[in-house]
Parts: structure tokens; sequence; C-alpha cells
């Protein structure tokens, strides 16, 4: 109520109208009681409609900085960290994103311009709000910390949030509520929080640090965009982060499925624009001070007082295409950040800090590049393995390859199967690609995998090899694979089943009985089960992938690839390449704080690496990790490997008869066994 309102005279309520008495909706009403002018002044106010702001235009008009939470108070100023511009104009009502990623380094902005968002909901775009931190702590935390003072510091959100001072004022640690809307803050570890009500706006802050599963209910971050789908086209949803492990960051997940957007900025000299890369950044040894970034242009250093009119001239510019047209994705360095707050010579200095520990330098990467860290065992990118690809005939086995194992893996409408050669110190060549279509509910694809034991592959030297064993991954439809190993014999054929995990004694145990159901009927003890260490033979084989090549000046002088080297044909396509490397070890820790490495997928198919990995485990099982010289050099005979052969030569094997195989064929001499005899027995 007003404290002057009076009773107005008849005449006094055309005073209360703005427009004509022809356009006045007032017109003919009784207006003549008191409170009739705050009514009406309301009333208009509720008609005239709202500025229409962008997010950063509403944080430059009436955000403050409270000297609690901000190292600069004052108001808010966009031109202060201008790359910030652009995302928070994605969080506005008239821009189509619906999901918007800010994958950064640590603290560039990117928390506060989630806080000027949550000010622009509760005054000009009011509609309940989902704001989820890592935990209900750390959410209390920033709701005394950030919320209150952005509140209590920004008149026009003070007058639309009630002060909590009783139980019913709507405004409590975790709840804020406003005309038209609500704003809730949980923990990602709170799966009743994050399913507490529908949501038009979803802030996801840190999403890197959120637990795997919400009270074991399952992706905290799924859990809360669930919360947006009533809402269809008009919701919002922003995720953050620092990203933490490749493999595991959701972060960076969720920017390689956008369009990737980097900020380009001119550089002083040429004007060439570039975004900011570390390994431009220069600087003299043991003097980090000295630290310049040096134009991918011209080359010329640029100083860091150059840095504001650089940022302030920049432009966010896409470099891939989004999967979803509705997702856009920001990637943002410490190398950006203004005067003032972080310096190029302090990243220097805390890069140069971090080096010679692994949990160092992993904070470095993620707070100073934001980028993930890729923990040690990782295999090489896979553009460097097909720069490495060699040339040799399409389905023949090079010259120092001495036998053949195969891996198969078992997908529902295919099957398949990579060839490996095998020579000294478990080098390793690639021989043939299969994929048979079908699965395992197809007779022809079994059919086909069956002539497939009895097919020969020619060696460098002339003679034939037939596959000495095949590894087969019985972890889909365990049962066809079993009738189908049964029928072939296991002499030739190995059912395999992956264990998790390095502490084991071996990589390869059994072989176990296990029931087989043929023709319909169950056979108790009817298969033969080897248990592989999968975990093993995926480090061994990223170990051997890395082995550095000799070059050409050392291979004239008989230099000779390393043991375990893997060789890759040139037909080996990009996709077959991917796949191999499609995993990665990480580290993960328990509730109570314990780590272990475990091997995640880095993309959805990953059948090379299964494949080698099964192929691997067929070597153990002949047991080529165990084979004495004379084993090795049986075989190099009967391939014709002449500089290991003083008995036979390359003619001797081409004369035999060529429709037989002849090489990569183990007929290592059965032993005479010694009668056992107990130690207290012996003299």
């Amino acid at each position: 109520m007003s404290a002057n309102s009076s009773t107005p005279s008849p005449t006094s309520g055309s005073r209360l109208h703005d427009e004509d008495d022809d356009n006045d909706l007032t017109a003919g009403l009784d207006l003549g009681f008191d409170g009739a002018e705050d009514l009406l002044r309301v009333w208009r106010q509720g008609l005239r409609p709202d500025p229409n702001l962008t997010v950063s235009e509403w944080a430059d008009q009436h955000r403050w900085l409270s000297s609690r939470g901000a190292a600069e108070p004052g108001r808010y100023r966009t031109a202060r960290a201008p790359y910030l511009r652009e995302i928070m104009d994605a969080l506005s009502p008239s821009h189509p994103a619906q999901r918007i990623t800010f994958m950064k380094a640590a603290q560039v902005g990117a928390t506060e311009a989630g806080n000027n968002w949550i000010g622009f909901v509760i005054h000009h775009a009011p509609g309940p709000m989902l704001a989820v931190l890592p935990s209900l702590e750390l959410a209390k935390r920033t709701s005394r910390g950030r919320l209150d003072p952005l509140i209590a510091d920004s008149p026009a959100l003070r007058e639309r949030v009630n002060p909590a001072r009783s139980r019913d004022a709507g405004n409590s640690m975790l709840s804020k509520e406003f005309p038209g809307g609500i704003l809730v803050l949980t923990g990602a570890n709170s799966a009743t929080g994050l399913r507490s009500m529908p949501a038009r706006y979803v802030f996801l802050d840190e999403v890197d640090a959120y637990p795997a599963s919400a009270d074991e209910e399952g992706d905290p971050v799924t859990l809360a965009e669930a919360r947006t789908t009533t809402f269809s086209h008009r919701r919002k949803v922003f995720m953050v982060s620092t990203p933490t492990i490749r493999g595991l960051s959701r972060i960076e997940r969720e920017f390689e499925a956008s369009d990737q957007r980097r900020y380009f900025v001119p550089c002083p000299h040429c004007g060439t624009m570039q975004w900011l890369q570390f390994d431009r950044l220069r600087w003299a040894k043991g003097k980090p001070e000295t630290a310049a970034y040096h134009c991918e242009g011209c080359e010329r250093p640029i100083a860091e007082h150059h840095k504001t009119e650089m940022l302030a001239r920049g432009e966010w510019r896409a470099t891939a295409v989004s999967k979803d047209p509705k997702a856009i994705g920001f990637h943002l360095s410490a190398l950006y950040s203004p005067l003032g707050w972080k310096s190029w010579s302090d990243v220097a200095r805390e890069w140069l800090a971090a080096q010679g520990s692994d949990e160092t330098l992993r904070a470095a990467r993620n707070t100073l590049l934001g980028e993930t860290w890729v923990e040690s065992g990782d295999a090489p990118e896979w553009q460097r393995l097909a720069d490495r690809r060699e040339a040799w005939k399409p389905g023949t086995v090079p010259m120092e390859g001495l036998f053949l194992t195969a891996g198969a893996d078992v997908q529902r409408d295919r099957i398949e199967v990579d060839i490996w050669a095998w020579g000294r110190g478990m080098e390793s060549w690639l021989v043939d690609h299969i994929v048979i279509p079908g699965g395992p509910d197809d007779p022809a694809a079994w059919d086909k995998l069956t002539s497939l034991l009895g097919r020969s592959w020619q060696h460098a030297n002339g003679a034939y090899m037939t596959v000495a064993r095949l590894g087969i991954d019985t972890g889909y439809e365990a049962a066809a694979v079993y009738a189908w190993s049964r029928k072939v014999g296991f002499e030739q054929v190995a059912p395999l089943k992956g264990l998790e995990g390095f502490n084991r004694a071996a990589p390869v145990s059994g072989p176990t009985f296990v029931d087989a159901t043929i023709g319909g009927k169950r056979l108790r003890r009817g298969a033969r089960l080897w248990s592989v260490a999968t975990a093993t033979f995926k480090a061994e084989t990223y170990r051997f992938l890395r082995i550095e090549r000799p070059s050409e000046e050392d291979r004239a002088l008989g230099v000779l690839d390393a043991p375990g080297t893997v060789h890759i044909p040139g037909w080996a396509d990009t996709e077959w390449l991917k796949q191999l490397v499609a995993e990665q070890l990480v580290t993960i820790r328990n509730k109570r704080g314990y780590a272990h490495q475990e091997w995640q997928k880095m993309r959805e198919r990953n059948e090379a690496l299964d494949c080698r990995v099964y192929a691997r485990a067929a070597a153990w099982i002949l047991g080529a990790d165990r084979w004495d010289e004379a084993t090795w050099r049986r075989l190099e005979a009967q391939a014709g490997v002449e500089t290991r052969l003083p008995t036979a030569t390359a003619t001797d094997i081409a004369t035999q008869d060529p429709a037989q195989p002849k090489a990569g064929t183990l007929t290592t001499p059965r032993r005479k066994r010694r009668a056992y005899t107990p130690n207290f027995m012996r003299n």
C-alpha cells in the first residue's frame, strides 16, 4: 500500500491513465478505492514487455560483484573477459542452442558466466531451474558463497528473491523462489535432488567431478537432463567443467560431440587469426618470466601486453560439425586469461614446476591447458600408426613371420577375424582382416569360419601356412561358440573368456571344462575354456606399438626391428587403426579412495583390438612365450628363412608340394618323460 494513497475524486481517475480514453482499458472502471494507484501501476508494469536483453547485456547492466567472492568487486564487465560474451549469449532464450558445453582451464570466469545466467533467469526469463554441483556439501557452499552475494548485491535480484528470514520465505539454502520460477541446488551424489522437479534450465557445474552414479541410480548428467523433457524446444542445458582423464571425461565427450568452437584472436604484428596453443608459448631455458607467444603466421613473439586488444578483437569459430544441430561447444585454455588474472609467465612457471610427477603434470594439463590427461599405457594416436604402415603383398606372410594365429570376435550380425603372423621376440605382422557376415544364429557364418581354418597363406619364401590356433571370444552367445568349437576340434580352436585385472600369475589360464549344448543336448564338460587377462595383453600391445622403428641409416647398417614390433600393412584402413587404439588405461578410485587401473573404451567399436588380444592369447596357448631355440629353428627351417637355417634352404621349401601347407606347423618332438622320484627317496 502506498503511504500517500487517498480516495481519489471521480475525475482523478483520468490522471491515472497514460493513454487516450479511447485506448484506455480502464475506462468505465470504478477506481475510487484505497490503493487504486498502486494496483494500476503494477498492472501497467506487467503489460510492459521486458527489454530484449541477452545474458551478457543483462550482466553489464544489473550484475554487481561482491568482495566476498570476487577479486575485482564492483559492476560486472563482460569486456574484462570478452570470450565469455558469446557463451553467455548462447544461454539467452533467443539463441537456438539448447545444449551448451564449456570445456575450460581453471579460473577463466566460467562459473561467473553461469551465475550471470542464473541472475538473468530470475530477472528476465523466470522458470524452474536446476543447478547441480558435484556434491550436496559443495552445493551448500556455493549457495552461501556465490548465490547469496549474487542476490544481495544486485538490486534487480534482491527485490525478486525474499530474504531467508522465515520458514515460508521461499529462500533456503538449496532453494530460491522468485516470481514465475524457482532455483533448486543439489549435488550430483543425490538421486533424490536430481529427480525432484521438472526444469526448463539446467546448470551442470564441474561435471568431471561428478560421481559415476547418483546413489547407484544412474549417471547424474542423464538424470538431470531428464528433468527438461517436458520443456522440449524451450530448454537450456549448460555444462561446464575442467576436464580430467581422457576416456572418462564427461566434458570432453560432450565437447567432441559438439561443433568444437575455439577462440581465434589476431596477431598484433601480421593480423593472422589463430587460436592459442600451448606449444607456441616459448621461453628461455629456466626463465619462465621470458615467456611470449609466437604467432603461427609470422613467427614473431607476442608480448603479454597485447593480450587485452587480442581478446577484444577475438571471435569464436567452429572447428567441427556437431552431431546435434542444437548442441554447441567451447574450449578455452589459461593462455586466454586476461591481464591481472594469470599471465603467460605464470603458465610457464606452473608447467615447469609440474615436471617430474604424473600427478602434478596431470593437474597442470587439466587446469592450465583445459585438456584431458592421457594415462601411461595408452596407445599412440592412430595417425601415427597410419604413417608407419608398410607395403607388402596383401594376404602374404612377410619374411620373418614364422607361424599364424587368428583372433575372432563374434558380433550380433557378423564375425570379425584378424590373422597375425608371429616371429622371434613376438614380433608380429597383420596378414589378413576378414569380416564374415551373419551372426551366431546363422549356420552359414560358422561354415565360413570353419573353412577359414583350412585356408593357407603364402610365405614370402614360397611356403604355405595355415592358422596354428584360433582364439575366439565367448562373451556373446557362448553356447554357439562352444558348439562350433567342439565340432571343429579344440586342437585348432581355443574358446576364450576375458577377465579384467592385471594381478594374475599368467595372462592365460586353463583350460577348464564347461558344459556345451550340441544338437539340443547338454553335454557336461563338453567344451574347454581358456581364461585371458585381457588387460595384460592390451598393455603389451600398446607398449609394442610405441616401439621406435630404426631409421633408414640404421637399417643400412644392419639394425633390425626390436622384439615385439608390430607391423601394419598399407591396406589397413582408418577405421581398423582407430579400433586398434580404441581404449586407454585409466586410474579409477572407489568411494574409499583406493585406486586401480582398468581399460576404458574411447569409442564404440574396438574389434581390431579385441581380435589382436585373442590372437595373442592363441600364441600364448601354443607356448610361443616358452619355446626354446630348437623350436624356433624348426619353424625357420619350415619357412625357409635362410639366415637362421643351417640345414635347409629356400629352394628346398619352394620345391615342395604347395598344395599342402608346410610352414608354421608345430612339430616339436615329444621328450621322454623321466620317472618321478620324490625327494625323500633320493640318495
